[in-house]
């Protein structure tokens, strides 16, 4: 496994300087991208179908997941990868493997979502991997490890011609990554630039090697911390990368879905970077199937947009209009496969997100799936 020598990471960081801001170049996309990213988030699928769910097509025919979003028009999928989750079989590399052949198999492109944890890593919780923790204060050496995992991953998949289109250094990463589990605030910038940079080389190294286009995202939850964390980010040296990805849950954001385009609009042109919305959801009926108690509720509803198979949709397609408004390229929905079975999550048995997919309790697709039938027009 290649390693990557601590010194050339933390003399990069010193080198760079808030003028790197400035000088940013916008990223080629290349011939070959769409116009615009009509992704699924189907991480759950695999342990779905292990748990006995059947999806189904519109017309109610059973169907392979993968293929009934790549008939709709679907053209990214998107994958979380943790590190050594040993509370699960999934979401692990030999899963995600898995996954991205399925996507790959039916040529959709993949964005694939490194957690750097041993589970969940959000914007209440960035927990260093167990096998790190030892190194918890000695950021060179969590350098090369971040480094080293990154790289030796993305070598692994490569031998299996399995290499994503594009990778997240981090998942929803308002606070400094690997911590303990109390976050710190405020973000010790020496110490997260030194971090995210030393993953972002090892996927450009990566990339160059194997002469292979793999974008670099950086994955904020919500619009508004994005306008700050960027901003931080990019003072303190992390510019090389090519997309801000963005989480939008209406329900937690300060943006109301008709004004989105407002801090899209101005990230995009003040870092120069292509953008992309790669969570969002919204529910289509309000009950709840099982014991899993259920995260959106009538408290995620926006006027105009019914609890509905129709409101999902016209959700979706309003979402996609402000995004391209603001000149941003790309919309992931967060698990539309994760339907009610008899397995258990960490909190209950079933889905707690039943009422939020694009397949109805009969795990038929609903109409809010024809949303990606929108790739066939770009």
């Amino acid at each position: 496994m290649k390693k990557l020598v601590t010194l050339l990471v933390f003399g990069y960081l010193m080198a760079c300087s808030s003028s790197d801001a400035d000088q940013a170049q916008i990223v080629d996309t290349g011939g070959d991208d769409p116009v615009f990213y009509f992704g699924a988030d189907l991480s759950y699928v695999n342990e779905m179908e292990d748990c006995g769910a059947a999806y189904k097509n519109q017309e109610g025919s059973e169907m392979d997941p993968y293929q009934i979003f790549e008939n709709a028009g679907t053209n990214l999928i998107r994958l979380r990868l943790w590190h050594n989750p040993t509370w699960t079989n999934y979401s692990n590399y030999e899963d995600v493997k898995k996954s991205i052949k399925r996507a790959k198999d039916l040529g959709i492109d993949v964005l694939l979502d490194f957690h750097y944890s041993d589970n969940w890593a959000d914007p209440g919780k960035q927990k260093i991997p167990q096998a790190w923790y030892a190194h918890l204060n000695n950021t060179s050496v969590l350098v090369d490890s971040i480094y080293n995992y990154t790289y030796g991953t993305l070598e692994g998949l490569a031998d299996e011609n399995l290499l994503p289109d594009m990778v997240q250094v981090g998942n929803e990463i308002n606070a400094m990554i690997l911590q303990d589990d109390e976050l710190q605030w405020p973000i010790d910038w020496a110490r997260n630039s030194a971090l995210i940079n030393s993953g972002i080389q090892a996927v450009r190294d990566i990339a160059e090697e194997h002469n292979k286009n793999i974008d670099v995202m950086l994955h904020i939850a919500q619009p508004e911390n994005g306008l700050w964390w960027f901003e931080q980010a990019s003072a303190n040296g992390i510019n090389d990368f090519d997309w801000i990805g963005l989480s939008y849950y209406p329900i937690w954001s300060e943006y109301d879905l008709e004004d989105i385009s407002t801090p899209l609009r101005t990230l995009k042109n003040t870092y120069k970077k292509r953008v992309m919305i790669v969570e969002t959801a919204y529910p289509y009926t309000l009950d709840n199937v099982d014991p899993a108690n259920n995260i959106l509720t009538s408290a995620a509803a926006i006027s105009g947009y019914p609890i509905s198979p129709e409101g999902q949709l016209a959700y979706l397609n309003k979402l996609k209009e402000e995004i391209e408004e603001a000149g941003g390229e790309g919309l992931v929905y967060w698990e539309p496969a994760w339907v009610s079975t008899s397995c258990s999550t960490q909190w209950g048995q079933g889905s707690h997100w039943d009422n939020a997919t694009l397949f109805d309790q009969t795990n038929q697709a609903t109409i809010a799936m024809t949303f990606y039938n929108g790739s066939d027009q770009d």
